[in-house]
């Protein structure tokens, strides 16, 4: 799994609850639905993060691009990075509209200063093109919380890049299987 996101999901409980937007990925490990080392999680950052969830992706194998790392390489290396975790099995893209900066999708639950750009996050998704991708997500777009409905657009622009990387990816999937 390519996974975009301030927060690694793979908290154990949050409010009290094991199943919570930010427990998935870990509930999807422990039922060994989800290879955590073919996992990698990209713009990992915040104050709203906790340990628990770090500690545990790295534990399990999960590779971990926390945005300053992500700011280092730069995109085109965590293009590569992405591409050697995932090799060439069936993938599955995960987009959390908070691995944004907040400048540029405010409409989220969970925002974090210092994400991705727009043109970070397209030229990401693009570098993507050829990975075979089996589906792929777009979560937490919360319009009460966007006063100007950019984050929508946002949203329909990052959904529109992914859907151009995984339709091919599933046609293909398609065509070998029947």
């Amino acid at each position: 799994m390519i996974h975009v996101d301030a927060h690694t999901d793979t908290w154990d409980e949050f409010q009290g609850s094991k199943f919570s937007h930010g427990s998935p990925f870990r509930r999807a490990t422990e039922e060994g639905w989800l290879d955590p080392k073919r996992t990698i999680q990209i713009g990992i950052r915040g104050a709203q993060n906790v340990a628990d969830g770090w500690d545990y992706s790295v534990e399990h194998g999960m590779r971990v691009v926390f945005i300053e790392e992500f700011n280092t390489l730069g995109v085109e290396r965590v293009i590569e990075e992405a591409r050697r975790v995932v090799g060439s099995g069936k993938t599955y893209l995960s987009f959390d509209v908070d691995g944004l900066d907040p400048v540029y999708a405010p409409g989220t639950g969970t925002p974090e200063i210092g994400g991705l750009t727009t043109i970070q996050a397209q030229a990401l998704l693009r570098g993507l093109a050829g990975v075979s991708f089996v589906g792929g997500d777009l979560v937490e777009i919360s319009p009460p919380f966007d006063q100007t409905g950019g984050t929508a657009l946002v949203g329909a622009s990052i959904l529109y890049e992914m859907a151009c990387v995984i339709a091919p990816a599933v046609a293909r999937w398609k065509l070998r299987t029947g």
